[in-house]
């Protein structure tokens, strides 16, 4: 009597493991499973569930997970990478995974998976380095040309108990592939931009006369690298991949498709006598539009110091204009220039479409600038306790971006709690010593001045002063009362 057959199937099986999970659990081990199961219930479930895979079992620092399709598997396994990455400082410990992608045969028994398959993605896993992508020959086939990611060969390997060797592929959220990694054919197509924002800042071009200047502009550029990598919810690309356009006439819009990114910083520096004269321009590589630009001047009696006042100065700009750019570029605009001019009607209008957007985009990588937005939003027409829910969505969501702070402060400043205003107060001067609501929202609202002066009043009863509209070259109205359109 024939015995009873083996069911089997064609899947593509994920294996995802917690780096240093013993180290974690030794370490803290009520606050390890804490955050493991914060971290299931708020981001991996759903974002899995969202790529129609399903969770065969889980162990305490792991779980295998089967997928139909290799293109859902390996999406899915970037998304997940990119909200841990996105997520890394709200939670403690940090949690770290690793994910190996096979595709093979099954054998499915109940619920449950064995066989060489799931064995292979397991080995694989263990080849991946923290907060990475990889996958088997194999699962790459499947994916190959049917995506715009960007892989890289990691060559043959030797995996334990697998009686072949097996060839191995890298890949990691959009935007983190090295320039040292040796591409294949995939990776000679443009990068795809990071699901969040990204820049790469160009060495500073030396256009005086003597050569031993380049010191000063690579240090100018080095230092506006070091100070953007702070910000947590900006990608910034490593220097020496940037400073592989030293001296080349490179366009910017090639710039952006070779390292993936959606901004760029280049700059210029000259100098006469003991002065000296900082140029530089923040550009969109899509549209090679310029975002912002200024110039900067200063003496050269102490070099660190000009340097210093240089990248305060830059890395402020840039963080307003990106911000700006972000809030234009997500699926809705609540905050944008074009409704202030239209008036509270069209703010009202703009709300309602941004919760509806909402609620049909859950997982979209931009959500912490679309609540910044709403926030404003909210501010702007007056209703404060809808305006503080969406911005300590937004500071949760991005803590170390200065304009959920800033939302905060403003929001609690007008509901009369002035102590959570003045903690949000500080802490967003702590995170951006340069920041200036001021410069920001002039670029924002251009002419209705009743926003710049509904902000500015908030932050004036959260504790926090900047300069009037009389200082940037705004007309100052009577009374800082007036605070809408309508007063």
């Amino acid at each position: 009597m024939p015995g009873k057959r083996i069911e089997r199937r064609l899947a593509a099986v994920v294996a995802a493991d917690v780096e240093g999970y013993s180290r974690l659990m030794s370490a803290d081990e009520v606050g390890t499973l804490a955050v493991l199961k914060s971290l299931r219930r708020e981001v991996v479930d759903p974002i899995i569930a969202a790529h129609y895979g399903r969770i065969v079992k889980t162990t305490g620092d792991g779980m295998l997970i089967e997928f139909a399709s290799a293109v859902d598997a390996v999406t899915c396994a970037l998304v997940l990478q990119d909200q841990m990455r996105a997520g890394s400082g709200r939670t403690e410990p940090k949690i770290t995974f690793r994910i190996g992608i096979n595709v093979g045969d099954i054998i499915v028994q109940g619920s449950d998976i064995f066989g060489d398959g799931v064995n292979v993605a397991a080995r694989v896993e263990n080849e991946c380095e923290p907060g990475g992508v990889c996958l088997s020959g194999s699962a790459f086939e499947q994916v190959r040309g049917k995506t715009r990611l960007a892989f890289y060969d990691l060559g043959e390997r030797s995996l334990r108990n697998i009686d072949r060797p097996v060839r191995l592929y890298g890949t990691r959220p959009a935007g983190l592939i090295s320039a040292a990694s040796a591409p294949i054919a995939e990776a000679t197509k443009p990068l795809p931009p990071p699901g969040g924002p990204s820049i790469a800042v160009l060495p500073f071009r030396n256009m005086c006369a003597d050569p031993e200047q380049d010191y000063f502009s690579d240090g100018i550029a080095e230092d506006i690298i070091t100070a953007l990598s702070h910000f947590e919810w900006l990608f910034v690309i490593a220097r020496n991949s940037s400073f592989t356009y030293k001296n080349k006439a490179v366009d910017i819009k090639q710039i952006g498709r070779e390292l993936g990114v959606r901004y760029v910083l280049e700059g210029s520096v000259r100098r006469a006598g003991g002065r000296i004269r900082v140029t530089v321009r923040l550009v969109e590589t899509a549209t090679g539009a310029h975002l912002w630009a200024d110039k900067i001047d200063g003496a050269l009696d102490d070099v660190f110091a000009l340097q210093d006042e240089v990248t305060l100065r830059v890395v402020g700009a840039i963080e307003l204009s990106i911000t700006q750019a972000e809030i234009s570029r997500a699926p809705v605009k609540p905050s944008s220039s074009g409704h202030v001019r239209n008036g509270v009607g069209a703010l009202d209008s703009a709300i309602d479409h941004s919760l509806r957007s909402i609620t049909l985009n859950p997982l979209d990588l931009q959500l912490g600038f679309v609540h910044g937005g709403l926030a404003y939003a909210y501010i702007a027409r007056g209703k404060y306790e809808e305006a503080l829910e969406y911005a300590r969505r937004t500071a949760h969501e991005m803590p170390r971006w200065v304009f959920g702070w800033t939302a905060i402060a403003i929001a609690t400043a007008y509901l009369g709690d002035f102590e959570a205003a003045r903690n949000a107060a500080q802490r967003l001067q702590q995170l951006s010593p340069s920041f200036s609501i001021s410069a920001w929202d002039a670029a924002k609202a251009g002419r209705e001045l009743w926003i710049y002066e509904k902000f500015y009043h908030g932050l004036r009863l959260a504790g926090v002063l900047f300069e009037p509209p009389s200082a940037i070259g705004l007309p100052r109205r009577s009374g800082w009362s007036r605070c809408s359109p309508d007063a």
